[in-house]
């Protein structure tokens, strides 16, 4: 019965490797990923099972760690997205639900089913489609989404499973196979409920933080609707003020004209569209993307800030949703720098323009002397609380939705942040 044994060792280690698919995100194609994973996993899969038949079962549980784990490790931290503790958590994540699997079964045979590999088998058989039916179903997606939005915490719950898994490995195969150490059974089974325990608070952790991150997105959303109501109204308000106005200009003009002097009107009447266009708030055909800097124009000049605004695009279709979250999160910490500034120094400026194939984003504001922020870096936030913070990323977050990349830094005493946005992509997305 031994070929039980071998069957569903070999069904082990494809499930292994299958479960750590479904959470683990390859930075090459999906094409180029299932080929080369095929070949090395099978490959590795081919030289142990070679190695069961020649040196033994057991032998080969002992050297599973160097025979098997170590190159799969290295192979897929190549072809990772991910890398650091998120990779290692993923990774050992995978492994040690599958060997706790695996131990579990291998107990149910030794003490259930008389060590003839039945028991072994058939529950193996079971066991691991229904955890990847669970893993796929509750875990997938919340696991990767929280991948993208969580960039720190996750270096204790990775070497929490990579503690479980070396204790595991430990456990059940030095000296020997736990199946001939009945005195180790109880300890390791205590090691078992004490893992599924310790797995489930890690999971209710990160799904907390996933919904956390998920209401922080929820309320700058909101936040970013109230700025643009705020801007249509205020919007309304000039509107009424202009038409207010309007029976002075043009009893003005009335007058220069009645006069003949024609050359002045002309040049009343330029100034008078320069002040119409400032009151209107007209910095770009959009409305979405024209209201945000209008909010922010206003904020602004509150401030008594000198604020420089080039906008070159004109009415055609834009990813608006992610270019507000852009212009509002990069405007609004202009806002905050320049507020801490004597008011002599409030300077910023914003430029929006094509280039070639890219809608270029640039916002440059005055701040702290000692702020020193290379590029490639993304500061972290002095500010108290745990609603900030927030900004950066989601400019970046933004950005990357529409193919594009931010970068930052500081030069001369001010703060630049660039964004470039392919503009095929965001074509794209509107579309």
């Amino acid at each position: 019965m031994e070929i039980l044994r071998d069957l569903s060792a070999f069904w082990a280690m494809f499930h292994v490797f299958f479960l750590f698919i479904m959470l683990f995100r390859s930075r090459y194609t999906k094409k180029k990923t299932i080929i080369l994973t095929a070949v090395v996993m099978g490959a590795l899969m081919i030289v142990n099972g070679a190695g069961i038949v020649v040196l033994g079962f057991e032998l080969m549980g002992k050297l599973f760690l160097i025979t098997c784990s170590i190159p799969s490790f290295i192979f897929f931290y190549i072809f990772s997205a991910d890398k650091k503790f998120r990779f290692l958590l993923t990774f050992c994540l995978a492994d040690t639900s599958c060997l706790w699997v695996i131990v579990v079964t291998l107990l149910m045979d030794s003490y259930l089913g008389g060590g003839r590999y039945i028991v072994m088998f058939v529950s193996r058989l079971l066991a691991f489609p229904v955890m990847e039916y669970l893993a796929y179903r509750y875990l997938r997606k919340p696991y990767l989404e929280l991948q993208d939005s969580v960039e720190k915490g996750w270096g204790v719950f990775a070497g929490m499973t990579l503690l479980y898994y070396i204790l595991l490995t430990v456990m059940v195969y030095y000296p020997s196979n736990i199946s001939n150490r009945p005195g180790d059974v109880l300890p390791c089974v205590l090691v078992l409920i004490l893992m599924f325990f310790n797995y489930a608070t890690i999971f209710s952790s990160i799904y907390g933080q996933l919904l956390l991150y998920r209401k922080q997105q929820s309320e700058r959303a909101l936040q970013e609707q109230k700025a643009s109501l705020e801007a249509k109204l205020e919007n309304q308000q000039r509107i009424r003020k202009m038409k207010h106005d309007m029976k002075g200009y043009t009893v003005t003009l009335s007058g220069l004209l009645a006069a003949g002097k024609t050359q002045e009107a002309m040049e009343y009447l330029e100034q008078v569209g320069m002040e119409m266009d400032t009151l209107l708030g007209q910095f770009c055909a959009n409305p979405y993307i024209n209201a945000v800097f209008v909010h922010y124009y206003q904020k602004f000049q509150e401030l008594g800030a000198e604020c420089t605004m080039d906008i070159r695009i004109g009415g055609e279709e834009q990813p608006y949703m992610e270019l507000c979250q852009i212009l509002s999160n990069s405007l609004e910490n202009a806002y905050d720098a320049l507020k801490d500034l004597e008011p002599q120094k409030r300077q910023v400026s914003v430029n929006m323009k094509y280039k070639k194939k890219n809608l270029i984003i640039c916002v440059k504001n005055s701040c702290r002397d000692d702020l020193h922020v290379e590029k490639g870096d993304i500061p972290l936030t002095d500010k108290e609380g745990c609603d900030h913070g927030f900004g950066l990323p989601t400019i970046m977050e933004a950005a990357e939705r529409l193919a594009g990349d931010m970068m930052c830094y500081t030069k001369d005493g001010s703060f630049i942040l660039e964004v470039m946005i392919r503009i095929q992509a965001a074509q794209a997305k509107t579309g």
